[in-house]
């Protein structure tokens, strides 16, 4: 797809652009950019077959997101059950993970969120913050521990990096024994390769990942430690009440929310630094002065340039309500599309211009309103940790590939490379302490 502009007035309309083909996935922007501007709050099939509004401009994305009128759960579709097999998670229905903050409203989604964020707190994820150092140098030192110094080295930032980490950190977080986080790695590979496609293999996966959460819940129940899944059987405990679904929903979902939108996070922002060297000279030269302000504004910029969430989760219409100035029929389902939302020119000056260092960045990346990310903080971390890392280490790292030779994983919600080769040169990089 062409990168063009709308047409200026009076000139030949700018044709309707194909939405969810490959060339679409590789580079979406112009086609939101023309959905913003001739039906912002627009009714359109999807790849599966089920019919969805997509909004596209800010103001209507955040009323969206905060609408008490749009629940998350799945049993207001208004639409035949196997239609709405359709719309969650892959595998989670019949795996019995329905019961997730993902797909419920208050006042579930209020007790639930409520018990996480005892569990999920800020000092834990501050108290993290070493582990996940360590697991990134590790990390780097795997994929360049062998040749000599000086020689030039090839990788995949993806699968050797960016998916690895974070699928790491939220098991050492939730508890998972070291000896059992390879299965999860299997597991959740399953569900990222095949998110968009066949859903078999993805649905064994889930069903794996949920006996062996619900065993897990009851050894912590048994023998608890200083980790989240023992946080939230103790918070249920004390109180407030937490079934055994709702316990393996919730590691389910802090699992699965928790690693994919990273690795994206990860993999997009490093290939949007290598695509704009000035803005990556920039970064560097911060960093090697100590100044991590830079980072810090960054992580946000290439969280609204380029984010690894493309449309938010389902909503769906508990009774008619009007957005945009489109009527919304009771029933249908809603896609607040983030990725168009945040590079809206209404809200955000040269949208589609990176800028590390831009201040008045309010994205809605990881959403808004009740629903608004609860992991958020560890994502910036690691994302954070993770692209200062690499820069610091592998100073000449570059792209070992065309840009339009990647290819995008296929997918509704979230939005992510398949590989990212990079070569860069092997040179005192090992950490040695």
């Amino acid at each position: 797809m062409q990168d063009e502009q709308p047409a200026p007035p009076g000139g030949t309309p700018e044709p309707e652009p194909e939405l969810f083909t490959w060339e679409f996935a590789s580079n979406p922007y112009p086609a939101y950019a023309w959905l913003r501007d001739n039906a912002p709050v627009r009714k359109t099939p999807l790849p599966s077959g089920v019919e969805a509004w997509l909004v596209t401009r800010y103001a209507d994305a955040r009323q969206a997101l905060a609408e008490p009128r749009l629940s998350k759960n799945p049993a207001h579709h208004d639409e035949p059950a196997h239609a709405k097999s359709k719309t969650g998670i892959p595998g989670e229905r019949s795996a019995n993970l329905m019961t997730h903050l993902l797909n419920i409203d208050p006042p579930d989604h209020t007790r639930l969120r409520r018990l996480v964020s005892k569990a999920f707190t800020p000092r834990r994820v501050a108290e993290f913050a070493p582990r996940v150092q360590e697991l990134t140098d590790q990390l780097i030192d795997r994929f360049i521990e062998e040749g000599e110094e000086g020689e030039e080295r090839s990788a995949d930032l993806i699968h050797e990096f960016a998916f690895p980490l974070p699928i790491y950190a939220i098991c050492d977080l939730l508890g998972v024994p070291r000896e059992d986080q390879d299965d999860f790695r299997d597991w959740a590979g399953m569900m990222i390769r095949h998110g968009g496609g066949p859903r078999g293999g993805v649905a064994r996966s889930v069903k794996k990942m949920r006996g062996y959460l619900a065993e897990l819940i009851h050894r912590k129940r048994l023998e608890p430690g200083d980790d989240l899944i023992s946080g939230l059987i103790k918070a249920s405990d004390h109180g407030e009440h937490l079934t055994e679904n709702e316990a393996a929903a919730m590691a389910f979902i802090l699992l699965f929310a928790g690693f994919e939108t990273t690795v994206n996070l990860i993999g997009n922002g490093m290939y949007a630094l290598l695509t704009h060297p000035e803005q990556r000279a920039r970064l560097q030269k911060a960093l090697a002065e100590g100044d991590t302000g830079l980072l810090e504004t960054g992580v946000e910029e290439l969280l609204r340039f380029d984010g690894p969430v493309e449309l938010a989760t389902w909503r769906f219409a508990t009774e008619p309500l009007t957005i945009g100035g489109q009527d919304i029929a009771a029933g249908d389902p809603v896609l607040v599309v983030l990725a168009a939302a945040d590079r809206d020119p209404s809200r955000f000056e040269e949208p589609d211009t990176l800028d590390l260092s831009r201040r008045d960045n309010q994205h809605l990346g990881y959403g808004h309103g009740i629903h608004y990310c609860l992991g958020a903080p560890l994502a910036r971390l690691e994302g954070q940790t993770a692209l200062a890392t690499l820069l610091r280490r592998l100073p000449d790292l570059q792209l070992a590939a065309e840009p339009d030779d990647l290819r995008w994983r296929g997918g509704l919600i979230m939005r992510g490379l398949r590989t990212l080769p990079v070569k860069f040169t092997t040179a005192q990089t090992t950490v040695s302490d």
